[in-house]
């Protein structure tokens, strides 16, 4: 602005406030200089001149706090869903608050958790077992049995191996591994409901010693909490060889081992520092799940399992860099010593032990390593006389006629399966696993690997039964409708050929599915198997209480109809029980109670709901059905002793391994099987031979113990009735069987050895004796053909498996 211009201006030269190097266009040039600040120039002002020109200075934070109320204005005129977003410097600010609070926290709790003295494990209770009355004692398990050892003797290939299954970080953590932590969340997450899914836990090496050396096995969330803190802590004041070796004496390796010493003389019979590298990594397979991998007592899914885990520990130790891939091609899964008894699991109580244990691992209530600690008091389902009564019915109808040092290679190694079931509320009542625990650490009432054979007919019938399922002809399925029984026939519509014989290759001609299920027809079930469909068939065995997992139960195979599954005893006297309870399948429980002294609340039991696996009119047509397989003219004709309502069926397999019968009463359901094998090898043999008889089939051996059992075990209770609904079609006509099937032919009795002589009757003497009472089990067709003559009881009978 020219002095001119100001002098118009109408502030004049209020504002204007020229300094020592202010100049104007009517300045000469000489006077104009490039702006400076004053002071700047080094010059100093002229006198008279006026001072520079003043800036005014706003008060402090007076910007701020404009820029702030700007920035609410335009919040508020915001819509109400945006203002309800938080802004980025909200988001930052409670970001870092929140890691600065969790920060806090956890050097809080850090410096709060101290590390405690050991646990008292070496002083841990024993486990109590009790029968069904709460008071009874069964066994006393669970005392520690343990050696500890410096990791000096520990060999290095084993140390490695453990490294290698259990924590592959654990050289390089800081006794934590969040990342794993993170992984095995997201892993158990991802795969929830996944069947035959494990689930992960992401602990270390030190979580797992910290666990096991200074805390408890409680899964809450505040032990979870201290581990952590205590594994930091003692990661830090402890050197690795200190933690593996505390790790390697206190951990669970099955068949009451705690340690590696005496796990290795459990399973190899040597002190740890002479273990194996093979021997060593199945050691470490083993801490993943004790008792499912003991290659010696798992089932074969489980077998394949720990094999399979082996593997994946020797594939670490190469990825790890401790073994070379040369020696690791060249290793091979090592054989273990058979298990040893604990002692107090003599006689019957450890068999019923394991049926327990099995029962509370199996469904989650405790794992292997909280029971195995020891301090539970269980009350179990077991009936004290019930299970007296199944060990003399084996006693007195089986092991008093075998003689191995007259036969020594048909009368040895002759094993007993059973189980009893309570068909209205699933109770295990009583079990046979073998003649003593102490003798015979298996229990063959739990083990999945015999065929059942034909006590699987049922499965069919019931199958073909549901729904509106009809003949390769299109005629609709009731258990009247005729089949042809012609022996060796192949069947029509199957996934595989087959052509199944009949019992001494007899043929039935047309035949009702009631008669073929009387006289074990095996042609005709294997027909209405293909009818039914092989998948409907398996899933209704699965209904009934079969394990899904069952070798055998594949319905790319034809043969499946006539029992190539191997359900153990307990799961076959499930299906029976669902049968006898009109469809509705409730699993098999062995637990009734359970606490412990000196916590506050022990974990639930499961309850004990029915499902309906069947419906009741076709339940209820097969256990019609198999009341006349139990009469005189059927092939579990011996059962007719017990003098009581029954239903059953037997069941014999190829070359006579097996021999089965299954059956129930209103109150009762229960099965036993007989088999032999090799007591070094685990081979099935035949059973034809022992006790001198030629073929031993369900309605001989395993009969005779059936009716014995049921016999005592139902004395003095009320005589119930089948109340069966069984639905039209599925009734016995009155009038006579078109086709009426052929006589059985009489045994041909061994002529060498004799079998010890038999009073002639019609069935198997009871050793306790049952109210009479006139016989209801049956009632007889009419016009039906004349019974045949048949041996002396018990006597097998040909063409009756």
């Amino acid at each position: 602005m020219t002095r001119a211009q100001r002098a118009n201006h109408p502030t004049g030269d209020r504002n204007h406030r020229p300094g020592p190097d202010t100049a104007t266009r009517t300045d000469p040039p000489a006077q104009r200089r490039p702006h400076a600040a004053p002071g700047r120039t080094g010059e100093p002002p002229l006198p008279g001149a006026p001072g520079p020109r003043r800036r005014h200075r706003r008060a402090p934070g007076h910007d701020r706090r404009r820029r702030r109320e700007a920035r609410r204005v335009r919040r508020r005129a915001l819509p109400r869903w945006r203002r309800a977003v938080p802004t980025w410097r909200m988001l930052l600010g409670t970001l870092a608050g929140g890691v600065l609070l969790a920060c806090a926290t956890f050097g809080a709790l850090y410096a709060a958790v101290p590390v405690p003295d050991p646990n008292a494990h070496a002083l841990a209770q024993s486990n109590v077992y009790y029968y069904a009355d709460g008071t009874t004692e069964i066994a006393r398990t669970g005392a520690v049995n343990r050696e500890d050892v410096p990791l000096s003797e520990i060999p290095l290939d084993t140390r490695n191996a453990v490294v290698s299954a259990e924590d592959r970080t654990f050289y390089r953590n800081q006794g934590v591994d969040l990342k794993g932590m993170v992984r095995a969340a997201w892993q158990n997450v991802s795969h929830l409901g996944a069947p035959g899914r494990a689930f992960q836990g992401g602990s270390t090496i030190t979580q797992q010693y910290v666990k096991n050396y200074y805390l408890t096995q409680d899964q809450t969330l505040t032990r979870k909490a201290r581990e952590l803190f205590i594994s930091l802590k003692v990661d830090r004041r402890s050197t690795k060889d200190t933690i593996l070796a505390g790790y390697l004496n206190t951990s669970y390796f099955g068949r009451n081992a705690y340690g590696i010493q005496t796990a290795a003389r459990a399973y190899f019979g040597t002190d740890a520092a002479h273990l194996t590298l093979a021997q060593g990594a199945y050691l470490a397979t083993l801490l993943q799940a004790p008792s499912a991998y003991d290659v010696k007592t798992a089932s074969p899914a489980n077998r394949e399992k720990a094999v399979a885990r082996w593997n994946y520990v020797l594939d670490g130790m190469v990825t790890l860099g401790f073994l070379d891939p040369g020696t690791r091609a060249g290793l091979t899964f090592p054989d273990t010593l058979e298990p040893q008894a604990a002692q107090g699991l003599e006689g019957q109580s450890g068999y019923l032990v394991d049926i327990a244990d099995d029962y509370l691992t199996q469904t989650g209530v405790l794992d292997t390593a909280t029971l195995k600690a020891g301090g539970w008091r269980i009350t179990t389902t077991f009936d004290k006389p019930r299970q007296d009564a199944f060990v003399d019915a084996v006693k007195h109808e089986l092991t008093a006629e075998l003689d191995p040092a007259a036969r020594p290679r048909t009368d040895t190694d002759v094993r007993v399966a059973g189980a009893s079931v309570e068909p209205a509320t699933g109770r295990i009542v009583a079990a046979y696993g073998g003649p003593d625990y102490a003798v015979q650490p298996y229990n063959d009432a739990l083990r999945q690997d015999n065929q059942v054979g034909s006590t699987f007919k049922p499965v069919d019938l019931a199958a073909a039964l549901e729904g509106d399922r009809t003949t390769q002809d299109g005629h609709p399925i009731t258990t009247q409708t005729l089949y042809d029984g012609t022996s060796g026939r192949t069947v029509v519509g199957g996934p595989s050929p087959y052509s199944p014989p009949n019992e001494d290759n007899e043929n039935h001609g047309p035949i009702t599915l009631r008669r073929a299920m009387m006289r074990s027809v095996n042609s005709v079930y294997a027909q209405l198997g293909i009818d039914a469909g092989l998948d409907n068939v398996r899933r209704t065995a699965i209904r009934l209480g079969l394990p899904d997992s069952l070798q055998g139960m594949n319905p790319d195979h034809s043969s499946m109809t006539l029992g190539t599954a191997t359900p153990s005893a307990l799961d076959l006297a499930a299906v029976y029980a669902a049968l006898a309870n009109h469809g509705q399948a409730i699993r098999p429980w062995a637990v009734s109670a359970l606490s412990r002294p000196g916590t506050r609340e022990a974990p639930p039991l499961p309850g004990h709901e029915p499902t309906v696996a069947v419906t009741r009119a076709s339940a209820d047509a097969v256990t019609d059905v198999l009341r006349d397989t139990v009469g005189p003219d059927g092939t579990g004709s011996t059962a007719q002793a017990l003098g009581r309502p029954a239903a059953g069926k037997t069941g014999t397999t190829d070359d006579n391994r097996s021999a089965w019968f299954a059956g129930y009463t209103p109150e009762l359901a229960s099965v036993v099987g007989l088999f032999r094998e090799d007591v070094k090898t685990h081979a099935k043999e035949s059973l034809a031979g022992t006790a001198g008889y030629e073929r031993i089939n369900g309605g001989t051996f395993p009969a005779r113990i059936w009716t014995a059992y049921m016999g005592s075990a139902l004395n003095g209770t009320p005589v119930g009735q089948f109340d069966l609904q069984p639905g039209p079609g599925n009734t016995e006509p009155p009038t006579p069987v078109s086709q009426a099937p052929k006589a059985p032919k009489p045994a041909k009795p061994k002529p060498k050895p004799k079998p010890k002589p038999k009073a002639k009757t019609t069935a198997p003497a009871i050793k306790r004796p049952v109210a009479p009472r006139p016989p209801v089990a049956t009632r007889p067709a009419a016009a039906a053909p004349p019974a045949p003559v048949r041996p002396p009881a018990p006597r097998p009978t040909p063409g009756r498996p």
